[in-house]
């Protein structure tokens, strides 16, 4: 039998803290930790290496984003997911560039939030549709929007072509002679730019653009 996947919870309001905490414990998660700040959040990440932060943006000291930073620096095989208050893309671009897998707005369904830990803890990249409506605007009508998305790298247009061929991360890895993170780290970026809620969402819009077939 697997072990639970160990979670710790970084939010400075104790009635959401409790709660999420109290969600992923029924739902057979271990919470082996939580914090109210920025820097108790690093702390005992390093402390605990727990498989997935539970992170809000909106802390007493450094904000979430940089927390997020700070532990990835520290304990790269922990993933991130941002819950938080605010839905504002560019708070969102912000998260994805400090490493975070997910972002979802609190309010989320329990199923939406679990399924969410599992995605990441797995290796995937999750983004509440609430956030990615946004991002996903500004890759349609980039004409009057000075805040245009930024376009894709030579890399990251490489990795998405793989993706949209069916390969999996590892094996991205392996055909590019990167590391897993650095693969999760693009396909990160890719799904800021394009405004998808996941990857299985990235493949779908670019085999639209005409990633992933024989023109190669």
């Amino acid at each position: 039998m697997n072990a639970p996947l160990r979670i710790l919870i970084v939010d400075d309001h104790p009635v959401f803290r409790d709660g999420l905490a109290g969600l992923l414990t029924s739902r057979g998660f271990d919470v082996v930790a939580q914090a109210t700040t920025g820097a108790e959040a690093v702390e005992r990440a390093l402390a605990h290496r727990p498989d997935v932060v539970m992170m809000d943006l909106s802390l007493p000291d450094i904000d979430g984003s940089e927390a997020t930073r700070r532990i990835l620096h520290g304990a790269p095989d922990t993933a991130v997911i941002v819950v938080s208050m605010h839905e504002d893309d560019t708070l969102v671009r912000a998260a994805l560039a400090a490493g975070a897998r997910g972002y979802l707005v609190k309010g989320a369904r329990q199923d939406e939030i679990v399924r969410a830990v599992q995605a990441v803890a797995g290796g995937d990249v999750i983004i509440s549709r609430a956030v990615a409506a946004p991002l996903l605007d500004a890759v349609m009508h980039p004409s009057p929007r000075p805040g245009a998305p930024t376009p894709l790298t030579p890399r990251e247009a490489e990795i998405l072509e793989l993706l949209a061929s069916g390969l999996p991360t590892g094996t991205i890895a392996r055909q590019l002679d990167l590391t897993a993170k650095t693969v999760r780290n693009h396909i990160s970026n890719v799904l800021a730019k394009l405004g998808a809620v996941d990857r299985v969402d990235a493949v779908l819009r670019a085999r639209d653009e005409g990633y992933g077939s024989t023109r190669r």
